[in-house]
């Protein structure tokens, strides 16, 4: 018997014995134990997939990547290919026979400048290519495979170290000059306005013995961002904002081109508006892009769609999708993205160059589509209820490797044939969480359509405990996503099902501002935010209600972000919760709209700054109606969150209902941004959710918590 006849033996005999055996509903604490994968790679001639694995070391309480190895043909179970902990971002050199990626060093049990490596495919040792002073990320090969290009923010004089016998008097000052509106962001912390990411261009086979040099090619005060090569190698396309304040106008950045050997830049695409995802063509005459076009008057969101556009200066793009009316190049909000690597895969050309490949999320679904390039026609390449979260495809096109989640499956890896028009059969390679998933009894979520109080209709799931019987009277919490304009979707949900296994049935919609129904659909709170997206909500609790099995005695509410938002708003509307946690939210928008790291000066949710309409923003503030709160309230707060400062979210809601003396409890997690929930510390994503069903087992269940009582 081979190796993968008795994998899948013992696979099938731990599933009997689990089966014979009652599985057990998950934990919170299973996030310890879940395995992730992300940025698949596939070879060049199709026959293996490198990825990375990301698991938690548990004692050290981090995320650790590494890089792993699989057969196309399923014949094999992946292999550990690099060490890690911090390995990430693989690249297959064109023909195939190395891999660049990407290792940050742990030092004093810390991570290192990251560095790019190149390690043979085959396997062996690992070389370190680029030695930049502040690391270096985003490596791509050349064509001809000689030369990787890089994104670096080093500057000349990193490489000068400081006398450490330096008197204080004469080390460079820690004073920060602020002179940009834009002058910290969430997760990155305080932005260095001298130091910018520029594109620097390493050779891949420095002689023995020598080191290889990399040369910048780049610099200025503007960041270069999604470095492609020219298919003849000649030139660098790159997007960028060449503006020194750009948060005065709405977002704009454009599409250049840069001489590998030097020379002026050539703007190559310019469509008032945002351009990401850069790919060019087998050929090298055309590129594609996603791009969204700013619409005057400001929209406070713009759909994306596809452009293609010819290599040379002065063409203009051409939409491909203009009458297309769902998100592409986009996805389905999740709690369980890989916390530490990328995923996406872009825009995938076809081989002769009459098609291309990309996602598009509908109705809460994400799945590839494939698009062609004569008249835009759209055909669908994957379907289903999932969410396909990365791919890539072989240099011929005739094989795509992609991850994929669902509500019962955390991603895994398949492979399709690229070269199937409609309806691809997916083939599962990897099967990395069955053997915990064996163990827990998960389910599918019911999915409802409904209508709010205008007659449009409402996209919504409902998870239900294990062991669910309808004839019982069950708690409801009701889940509102943030964004605002994200959907939630068929992908993996830990909360929803750590929530439905203590005993809840839990409920999430899309109401109207969601993604993935149409432009209109997802404008419409455009100065109406929050609004009437609330009736939208409330209008799903009443259908779930009018199922007859939900305690109307006992509903509660939660959302992080836009969802802290509303459930803030929702409970200075109606006394009908029992129990509410607000998380990383907004109270006060006239705080917010100068405290936030990102700028608010163009009229997206407001139509004028604070000072010239200080009535919208009080009317829209949680905080002007505190006093209509009876509902038990906690607020989960992230202590570095810069994009939805605590200042002007959950201290603000607590400190009011302090005063009130209302039921009220504010949980601070050190070091987290506004990432907690979804890249937070293991740990604390544990005791978020931990907290967050406390406090409604307490309100909910009845079970009595000192955690919560004034000591």
């Amino acid at each position: 018997m081979n190796a993968v006849r008795l994998t899948c033996f013992l696979l099938a005999l731990l599933c009997s014995v689990t089966n014979a055996a009652e599985k057990r509903p998950i934990k919170e604490t299973d996030l310890m134990a879940f395995k992730w994968m992300a940025d698949p790679q596939i070879s060049p001639d199709g026959s293996r997939v490198i990825f990375v694995r990301v698991i938690v070391n548990e004692d050290k309480d981090k995320y650790e990547t590494s890089l792993y190895m699989v057969r196309t043909d399923g014949k094999s179970e992946p292999q550990p290919f690099s060490s890690g902990p911090a390995d990430y971002a693989p690249r297959w050199s064109p023909d195939g026979k190395t891999i660049a990626f990407v290792r940050s060093l742990v030092k004093d049990d810390r991570p290192d400048a990251p560095q790019v490596w190149l390690i043979a495919a085959n396997g062996g040792e690992a070389r370190q290519l680029t030695h930049l002073a502040k690391g270096a990320s985003a490596p791509v090969w050349s064509p001809e495979g000689g030369r990787i290009a890089v994104t670096s923010s080093t500057l000349p004089e990193d490489s000068v170290k400081e006398d450490p016998n330096t008197p204080a008097s004469r080390k460079k000052s820690d004073v920060r000059v602020v002179t940009r509106a834009i002058y910290r962001f969430n997760g990155a912390g305080y932005v260095d306005p001298e130091r910018h990411e520029h594109i620097f261009i390493v050779g891949a086979t420095p002689p023995p013995g020598t080191m290889a040099k990399a040369r910048q090619l780049t610099a200025g005060q503007f960041d270069e961002e999604n470095p492609q090569w020219s298919r003849d190698g000649k030139l660098i396309y790159f997007t960028s904002t060449r503006v020194l304040e750009p948060y005065y106008a709405p977002e704009d950045n454009d599409l250049y081109a840069v001489p590998v050997d030097g020379g002026d830049l050539i703007t190559v695409a310019d469509i008032d508006g945002t351009i990401a995802d850069v790919s060019v063509s087998p050929d090298g005459k055309q590129i594609a892009f996603a791009g969204s076009i700013n619409q005057h008057p400001v929209r406070s969101y713009n759909q994306p769609d596809i452009f293609v556009t010819g290599t040379t200066p002065g063409g203009e793009p051409r939409n491909l999708t203009a009458d297309y009316d769902f998100d592409v190049d986009d996805g389905v909000s999740s709690d369980q993205h890989a916390p530490r690597a990328a995923n996406g895969g872009g825009i995938v050309w076809s081989r002769d160059g009459k098609t291309l490949l990309v996602t598009s999320t509908v109705h809460g679904n994400g799945n590839l589509v494939r698009l062609r390039v004569s008249d835009g026609h759209v055909d669908p390449f994957t379907t289903g209820d999932h969410e396909v979260m990365s791919y890539k495809a072989s240099a011929d096109g005739a094989t795509v490797a992609l991850t994929i989640s669902s509500f019962t499956n955390i991603g895994d890896l398949y492979i399709a044939d690229g070269k199937k028009n409609a309806n691809t059969t997916l083939r599962q390679i990897t099967h990395i969480n069955d053997e915990l998933f064996a163990t827990l009894d998960v389910s599918a979520p019911e999915e409802i359509w409904y209508d709010s109080f205008d007659g449009r209709k409402i996209q919504g799931w409902i998870v239900k405990p294990p062991a669910f019987n309808a004839q019982q009277k069950y708690p409801l919490i009701l889940e509102i996503h943030g964004g605002p304009h994200t959907p939630y979707g068929n992908t993996f949900m830990h909360e929803f099902l750590w929530m439905a296994a203590k005993g809840y049935v839990v409920l999430y919609t899309n109401p109207r501002g969601s993604t993935s129904y149409g432009q209109e659909f997802g404008n419409l709170i455009q100065f109406k935010y929050p609004g009437d997206d609330y009736q939208d909500l409330m209008a799903g609790v009443d259908a779930v209600v009018a199922k007859g099995y939900i305690d109307e005695k006992r509903l509660g509410v939660t959302g992080g972000s836009g969802g802290g938002v509303l459930t803030n708003w929702i409970i200075t509307r109606t006394p009908r919760f029992a129990a509410a946690v607000s998380q990383r939210s907004i109270a006060d928008w006239y705080g917010f709209w100068f405290t936030t790291d990102f700028w608010l000066s163009q009229p997206q949710w407001f139509h004028a700054a604070p000072w010239e309409d200080p009535a919208d923003f009080a009317a829209r503030s949680p905080i002007t109606h505190i006093a209509n709160v009876t509902t038990p309230l906690m607020l989960v707060e992230g202590d570095s969150d810069m994009r939805t400062p605590p200042s002007d979210g959950g201290e603000v809601m607590f400190r009011a209902l302090k005063y009130l003396k209302k039921p009220v409890v504010m949980v601070r997690f050190p070091g987290e941004t506004h990432e907690l929930s979804r890249s937070g510390a293991p740990r604390h994503r544990v005791e978020r959710l931990q907290h967050i069903v406390g406090w409604f087992d307490q309100y909910l269940q009845g079970a009595r918590s000192d955690t919560y009582v004034v000591k």
